[in-house]
């Protein structure tokens, strides 16, 4: 009786409804832990104004994103869709705390660098810099930022060493165009709503995004299992 039960609570955790619940409650669950790990951060970035001065500021504020995002990346793709193994908040933690201090290496760089750029951007005539070089600045704020993303990937699933990290960050970039492709239309989609509705609205759509992230991700995911893990 015991074993025929157990078998019917397994056939009804493999049924397509139950892997479309368990999927949201997964979701749900890290969009919570989410907010509750950047909104301390983020909650003053919405009362800021959209000035340029205050993008030091914004960067402060951004510092808590990096080792949540992480965090998420984690629990998205180590959590089965099993109802009978429903783990995400722990793995959420798990992830947190195994790749926090990896993370913030390679974030808070990224924050500064995109800052000054962005400063520079902001204050082109102030620091003399001719129209053209806009150009150039842009370019190079974009390329921070994708490696950045792929080493945030990188750095949430691997266990490698932080120049390891950049150095394949950069490799896949041009070894995988689909994800570099893939990521700046999120970039794109995440600045669209921001400036379209508000930084809140992509809060409440952070755990969809870090999913989307982590599947534009696969395929220099799978590269590096098979290529540069044992």
């Amino acid at each position: 009786m015991v074993s025929g039960a157990a078998q019917t609570w397994r056939q009804f955790g493999d049924g397509p409804l139950s892997r479309i619940t368990s999927r949201v409650y997964i979701l749900l669950a890290v969009e919570l832990l989410l907010l509750l790990t950047i909104v301390p951060g983020l909650l003053p970035l919405l009362l800021l104004g959209r000035d340029p001065s205050n993008l030091p500021l914004v960067a402060l504020f951004l510092v808590p994103v990096g080792p949540a995002l992480s965090a998420a990346l984690y629990a998205l793709r180590q959590q089965r869709a099993d109802l009978t193994d429903l783990r995400p908040a722990a793995l959420f933690w798990r992830g947190y705390r195994a790749n926090a201090f990896g993370v913030l290496r390679i974030w808070v760089p990224t924050l500064l660098w995109l800052t000054v750029l962005a400063l520079n951007l902001a204050y082109r005539g102030a620091v003399g810099l001719a129209t053209w070089w806009t150009v150039p600045l842009v370019l190079i704020a974009v390329a921070v930022t994708l490696g950045a993303a792929n080493a945030l990937v990188i750095t949430s699933l691997f266990d490698f060493r932080t120049r390891d990290v950049l150095r394949l960050a950069v490799h896949f970039l041009v070894r995988t165009p689909a994800v570099t492709v893939g990521n700046v239309l999120l970039l794109a989609a995440a600045a669209g709503v921001t400036a379209v509705l508000s930084e809140a609205v992509l809060m409440l759509l952070a755990s969809i995004a870090a999913l989307a992230f982590l599947r534009v991700s696969e395929p220099m995911i799978h590269l590096i299992r098979k290529e540069f893990t044992a």
